[in-house]
Formats: structure tokens, sequence, C-alpha cells
């Protein structure tokens, strides 16, 4: 990729804004071949006079015009004694101002700066200046070389802007604070990981076997367990071997230090099923408040009179028109008997129909009920099937943006929610922390109803709480199996009990909802589901519906894999065209009309939809490029409908969406999905997985590939181990 920065210097003739908070700077400068010239950027303390030399390149401002953007900069002090008159009459340095600058100079030349910084006390045989004085601008020239120097450090390793957050935080005491300890980075700063970090400690000579690296290490595996994995806790054994192998140290020391963690209370130890676990506190504290939160509302909430109860149904069935299944009327006697309960199922085993029964009962009796989902689409969804309101849990408590991208909700234990019955679907997906908050804002006397498909994958954060609060046995569950009348002629419904049963689904091609198409080979089956997409979905159901097909794989890599179809799906169906603007980012060209996807939490995104403004973008979000604005580094993404500016600098933050993995087409549907079958990690090759992409569709499933790998996958019951405790510290509870 062609590299397009710039190097530019001068000596700064103009501040034309400055944040004191931030350091974003405008300045005008005049360059070395004498032509102004204007930068902004990050660069605090920048000063008239000062000589500088900065990275960045050249954009225009649909206002300003042309300016020098600032990747990164250096400050040189000036040598010539103009230059040096010229910054200190410019009123860098608290105390000294034209007249006494003119002063200094005169009688101190070239070595101005060394007497300032070195004898400053010299500079009270100066008519005008006091000791006292003396010492104040000796204070401010040193803050301001304290602050040089910590972005100078600073830069090897970080942006500007980070380099700023370090300063801000740490002050002139930063590359001390470093040097000591590189790994504090890792904890007092977002994005700044632990790989990082131990590149900075191996720099600066730090041993392998310091406490602090193996402190880090230790953390990191946790955090990486929890992300990638979905771990709330890891074995102590097999967290103090992967330490060591991480390190290059020995095992021992790894333990040791995990022991002096545990006692200090960093680290929290557990004792469960015949092994002992390590846990980060958080993820302890997590688990314990959910569990307490959970077996209290459960005790404390009234039941409702069992005749009431059937007068309840009965008004409702007469009001929906639907006679409730037996199982249907269970789940809701369970509803109105406890404070938890859990209701799951696979498609077509009717509960939607058990929802909309809920509200209206709940309604009836002067309930306020709030129906919520992890995410977005699924929020989307169940307010679409049911025809009431649903929301994401991040609005319903409130979601806000702190400045260091973390976030915060306004519900919680001193603001609680005003509802008093819950109904949270796609219950698989809750992870424990959006667990924990939630529940943190419910007020006592209250009623959950996790509803969900414990079959399909878990969360991508960590935990496993639908399985975990199934397997203790402490809350009412009611499992539906009865497949209704109208989904029975569903071939998609009928697969997916199939495949989740463990049998092989009819592949007759005898359906119109359900299809299998043969390939031998992976370039075949990715060549098919190309002309799928470009031509005879189209061509056959028309564009609206066509709109509407995603391509869900079981990985990322391989010729049909989300990379390499991600690729070939946008080259056919937006293809590069001379008026079309794009913007490459790394092996990626992002372009006008393309389908792309959040990959990462982002909660400082601010969006507008039809006059509401909102914050926040999550991952697995999925929306449309309307436009590229190549001046401006920017573009216009429209997520369902939320309008969003994005910048080119968050670009990491996405990638194409027109093939996804089945783990981010969770909590999602699509009116077409094809499903390609080739050979790839077996731990990918499973049930659950193939189970869970055959329920995101709503009209058509089409898989492409071969058959033996569908009967593999079918055959494969294998479910990835997630440690947790919370199933545990329920069963302790009393």
């Amino acid at each position: 990729m062609v590299d397009h920065r710039e190097t530019l210097a001068g000596i700064v003739d103009s501040v034309i804004f400055q944040s004191d908070d931030t350091g974003y700077t405008v300045c005008e400068i005049e360059c070395e071949d004498g032509l102004p010239a204007v930068l902004v950027g990050t660069m605090p303390y920048i000063a008239e006079g000062d000589n500088i030399i900065a990275l960045g390149k050249w954009t225009v401002h649909s206002t300003y015009g042309k300016q020098f953007r600032v990747e990164s900069y250096e400050k040189v002090l000036p040598t010539s004694e103009n230059d040096i008159l010229r910054y200190l009459a410019s009123g860098a340095i608290k105390g000294i101002g034209p007249k006494t600058a003119e002063k200094i100079v005169e009688k101190f030349g070239s070595d101005t700066f060394d007497i300032i910084e070195n004898h400053h006390e010299w500079l009270s045989d100066i008519p005008g200046i006091s000791r006292r004085k003396a010492d104040d601008i000796n204070s401010s020239f040193v803050q301001l070389s304290g602050a040089r120097n910590v972005m100078m450090f600073c830069s090897d390793y970080f942006s500007s802007d980070l380099s700023m957050k370090i300063y801000n935080k740490w002050g002139g005491n930063a590359i001390d604070i470093i040097k000591a300890n590189p790994f504090r980075l890792c904890s007092e700063f977002n994005g700044i990981g632990f790989v990082k970090a131990d590149a900075i400690a191996a720099s600066c000579g730090l041993p392998i076997d310091s406490k602090y690296r193996i402190e880090s290490g230790i953390f990191h595996l946790l955090s990486n367990a929890a992300h990638s994995s979905g771990h709330t806790c890891l074995s102590r054994k097999k967290l103090t071997i992967a330490t060591a192998e991480l390190l290059s140290i020995d095992y021992d020391k790894v333990d040791e230090t995990i022991a002096e963690l545990v006692i200090s209370g960093n680290l929290f130890e557990k004792e469960m099923r015949n092994d002992y676990y390590i846990y980060d506190p958080k993820m302890r504290i997590a688990e314990e408040y959910v569990a307490q939160k959970l077996l209290q509302l459960n005790k404390l909430c009234i039941s409702v009179n069992r005749n009431d109860i059937e007068g309840f149904i009965l008004k409702s069935e007469r009001e929906s028109g639907i006679d409730y299944a037996p199982l249907q009327k269970q789940a809701i006697y369970s509803t109105l008997n406890n404070g938890v309960s859990i209701l799951t199922g696979g498609p077509g085993t009717g509960k939607t129909t058990i929802i909309k029964g809920l509200i209206s009962i709940f309604e009836s009796i002067g309930c306020k009920v709030a129906l919520a989902a992890p995410t977005g689409r699924a929020a989307k969804r169940m307010s679409e099937t049911t025809g009431y309101e649903a929301k994401t849990i991040h609005r319903l408590l409130e979601m806000e943006f702190k400045s260091n991208n973390e976030l915060k909700f306004v519900r919680g234990a001193s603001y609680l929610l005003d509802e008093n019955v819950f109904i949270i679907d796609e219950s698989s997906m809750l992870d424990i922390q959006i667990a924990e908050s939630f529940l943190l804002a419910v007020k006592p006397g209250s009623r959950i109803i996790f509803i969900g498909d414990r079959d399909q994958l878990p969360s991508v954060g960590a935990g496993n709480i639908l399985s975990d609060l199934i397997e203790s046995e402490k809350f009412s569950t009611v499992c539906l199996s009865e497949i209704f009348r109208q989904s029975e002629n569903s071939m998609i419904v009928s697969a997916a009990h199939n495949i989740n049963d463990g049998y092989i689904p009819a592949t007759n091609n005898k359906s119109e909802d359900f299809f299998f198409m043969g390939r031998d080979n992976d370039e075949a089956i990715a060549d098919t589901i190309t002309q799928l997409c470009c031509e005879r979905l189209p061509k056959k159901y028309g564009p609206e519906l066509a709109a509407g097909i995603q391509v869900i794989t079981p990985s990322r890599k391989g010729v049909a894999g989300t990379e390499s179809m991600n690729t070939l799906l946008q080259s056919v169906l937006n293809p590069h065209t001379k008026n079309k603007p794009e913007k490459k980012h790394g092996s990626r060209i992002f372009r006008t009309g393309d389908k792309v996807m959040q990959i990462k939490n982002n909660y400082s995104v601010e969006w507008e939809k039809n006059g509401y403004e909102g914050i926040g973008i999550f991952n697995g979000d999925i929306g449309i490029i309307e436009s590229i604005d190549l001046k401006n580094e920017n573009m216009v993404i429209n997520f369902d409908d939320r309008i969003v500016i994005y910048e080119f600098s968050m670009l990491d933050e996405l990638e194409h969406a027109y093939a996804i993995t089945v783990h981010k087409s969770q909590g999602s549907e699509y009116p077409i999905v094809i499903i390609p079958l080739y050979r790839c990690p077996p731990m990918l090759m499973s049930r659950n997985l193939l189970y869970t992409a055959v329920t995101r569709a709503e009209k058509m499933v089409i898989l492409v590939g071969r058959k033996s790998v569908l009967e593999t996958m079918v055959e494969n019951n294998y479910h990835i181990t997630r440690y947790t405790g919370l199933k545990e510290i329920l069963n302790e509870k009393e």
C-alpha cells in the first residue's frame, strides 16, 4: 500500500485554536521554503515561534480549504537569537512577555534556554525579574520541556492523541512511570494491549521475569479468554501453563505470582468441579450478583392465584382467537407463579404467541411491561413479531458515553427501572456483565422472563447464562417442543429440528424454502454462491427479496470463508466504477453501496434516526455505505435507519458483510440465508453451529457444498466448553 504521508517543517507563525484538554490545535506555520501552511491535529503546547517537524498528509476541508493533518510531530527548540526571541515573546513561557524576552536574550543570547533550565537564578540579575519570578519562569519552562519529552518518547509507540492522554494523566513523570512499569499502560488506558506494553518493556530493558510482566501476562490471558472464548474464569493449572508459555518463563514463578495476587485480592480463586479456578474479580462479582439478585427476585415476587390465571388465559384466548397448547399454558402458569422463569424452544414452537399473551395478561392486571433483547437486530425482530416496542438492553438502561470510551448506564442501583415485568428475548446471547448491569436496575418484586433457544451458540461475551440458569434447576423452565400448524409446512423449521435432534435433513429439493446444491470443491461452492447472489435469485424472486440475501459461513478462512467470499461478492455485487467513491484501508476497499458490519462495540459513535439522536454502534450491526467523502475523510453509513458519519480513522472497526460468520449472525434473521458447506476446523463443523445458521432464515435456506460436510456437522454434537461459575454459585445458595 502506498504511504501518502509527508513531512513538513517550519516555524509556527500563529496559533489559531488550541484545546487545553485534548491538545487539538490549528496553527499556521512558515515552511522552510517561505510558504505558509495550516496544520491541524493533536499538538499540545505548540506556541508561536516553535520550530516543528510534522508527519501527516494534506487534506481539503469543505469550509477551510487545504490543511495538513498531523499524525505525529516533534518540537525543536530554536537556536538562533532571533528565533529564541520570537519564541519567548510569544508568551509560551509564563512570566515572559515581549519586553522581558528582549532583556533575557540580550543578556544570555543563544545560551538562553540553558540558563532558564539549569541556572535560572541568574535571571534575577535582570532588572524586573525577582528570584520568585525566576523560579516561576523555570517551572513553566520545565513543564513545557516535560510535555515535549513525553510526547517525543511516546511518539515511537502511540498516536499523538494517546500520547496526550498519557501526559495529561501522568504529567512530566510519564516517561519514568512507563520505564519502571510499562504494563500500567494496559490497565490505565484504553487501546493499549499487553503485546504493545511488552514490546515497550523489552525496549526499556525490563527483565522477562519481572513481577509486573508476569502479573500483566496473567490478566491478559484472563481477559483474552473472556473476550475470545467466553470464559469467566480459567483453571489455575491451565492459566499457569499458558502464562509461562506466553512469557517464556518458569511455571513456578507464575504459580507464585498467582498465589500472591489471590492473597492480595487482585485475583479470586474458587474450587469447582474438582479443580481450582481463577477469576478476574469483576467477573466473580458479576456472577455472584446475578445469582443473588435472581434468587431474590424469584423469592420475593408475589404469585397469582391459579383460578385467576385460568381466567386470564381464557380471556387471552378469546381476544387473540388462539387456543393455547398445553405447554404454552404451562409457560403462562409458570411466568405468573414465579419471579424468574425461563421459556426455551426451537423455531416454530410458539414462543412469540406466548410473549403476546403474556403482554396482554400483565397489562390487564396493571403491570408495566418492558420487552428487550441483547442486540439491536434481535430487538427489532421482537418488535416486528409482537407488535410492541422492544429495546436493546443498552437502550433500556439509557446508555451514556464517557470520555474514555467506556460504557455508562443512567439506570442502575440508584435509579431503578420503572417497569416491573421484563421479557428478555434471545437470552442465549446475554453475557455476564450486561446481565449484571440489567439486574442492578431491576427493582425488587419484579418479574423476569428469559426467552431463548439454548441449542444455539452462546453469547459473544463472557458467560453462558441461559444454559447455566437452566442447568442449576433453581428456576421454573418450560421447554417447548411442539411445532405448530403454521410452521409444519416450513422445511426450514423441520430441517432445523432434524439437525438439532441429530438427523440429516431432507435434501431432495422438493420444498420451496430449503434447498441443497451439491458441489465437490471449494471453488465450485464459491462460484455457485456468487451466481445465486448476483443472477439466479434476483432473477427468480426479484430485487427486493434478493436484497435480503445473507451468506453465513462457518469460518473466516478458506475459499468459501468470509474473507474470500466478501472480496468475490463485492466484485460482482458492487464493482468499481469511476463515479463511485472508494477508500482503501489495509487490504480492504470500502466503496459507496457496500454492505458492511461493525466488528467491535463503539459507545462514542453518534447517530440520527428520524430526528432522534443516540449513541453507540455495536459488534454485529450491519449497514450500507451511502456516501464517501474523500476530502473530509469520512463516510455516511446507514445502520438500520441509524445514520452515522463514520471517520476514516475508525475503519479498523469495519469489515464487509456480504458474507458473515455464524457467530456474527446471532440474534438476527434474514429473508434468504446461503450456507457454504466446506471443510474447516473441526470445532466449526458442529451441529449447533449449523443449527444456528439455519435458524437465521425467515423465508429460504440454501446449502451449497459437500453432502459429507453436512453429515459431519449434524453428527458432530461438539459444544465448546465455557468455564463459568454461575451454576455452581446458584447451587450453593439457599
